[in-house]
């Protein structure tokens, strides 16, 4: 499949379905916290979509059997939303790809249930910049390579492992799309951005220093090969003449 450029029509198609995620995302913030299921969640998920007119795109998708991934402490992506109660000072992300009118959109962010260990929340602090680093090189000219190399950087200055078998993809009227979008890259390497790009940048980091995974026996759930705390934090993001164009913000 080749990359497609959007239009900046189509650019606000996804901008629309990035609205509703985006608001989901500040709803899920408020059902957060110890006692509640990532099950329960799932479904207020998929309720608020259908209230938006909207749909969970990554339900059915190669099989997977639910509308959200809610990845508790060590399991770093695709984890299957469960009936275990969330408990105080776990981390949760929950991961979504929102499909209004034929278009998408993909946010993951992650959750503090209730109050984490300091080494935890400074975690999610330093991936949350990485990924915002990551959006500030989303610009014409630069290059794959740019975005991936400051993430990898600032990962690896604060000591803390980056998940490279986990990239960032292309988007638009499928879920992946090319190009790849590593967290990792070299300076001037990789594709060249053009206008009309639409691409999710979304680091993956690991409180243990080697970001190794390994995937569960269901197929979808990846967990780091450590046992450390995993977090994630993504945005959808179009390539614009006046810069990056946060679309799930």
């Amino acid at each position: 499949m080749k990359i497609r450029v959007k239009s900046k029509q189509e650019i606000e198609y996804m901008r629309k379905a990035g609205r509703i995620l985006a608001d989901c995302h500040r709803e899920i913030s408020r059902w957060i916290k110890p006692g509640v299921t990532t099950l329960d969640i799932d479904a207020k998920v998929e309720t608020y979509l259908k209230e938006a007119g909207a749909s969970p795109e990554q339900k059915g998708y190669k099989g997977f059997p639910f509308a959200t991934c809610a990845s508790v402490n060590e399991v770093v992506c695709h984890g299957f939303p469960n009936d275990n109660p969330l408990q105080h000072g776990d981390v949760v992300t929950i991961d979504i790809v929102v499909n209004k009118d034929g278009w998408l959109a993909d946010s993951g962010w992650t959750y503090a249930v209730s109050e984490v260990k300091p080494d935890v929340a400074r975690l999610m602090e330093e991936a949350k910049t990485a990924l915002y680093k990551g959006i500030s090189m989303a610009k014409i000219g630069n290059t794959l390579g740019d975005i991936g190399y400051v993430m990898e950087q600032h990962a690896l200055a604060g000591g803390y492992g980056l998940v490279k078998p986990l990239v960032g993809h292309g988007i638009g009227q499928h879920i992946h799309e090319p190009p790849d979008v590593p967290s990792y890259g070299v300076r001037g390497r990789g594709r060249r951005l053009m206008e009309g790009m639409v691409i999710t940048i979304e680091p993956v980091l690991t409180l243990g220093p080697s970001g190794a995974v390994f995937w569960e026996d269901d197929g979808w759930t990846i967990s780091s090969a450590d046992g450390s705390v995993g977090v994630q934090f993504e945005h959808t993001i179009a390539i614009t003449r006046e810069g990056p164009y946060i679309l799930t913000e």
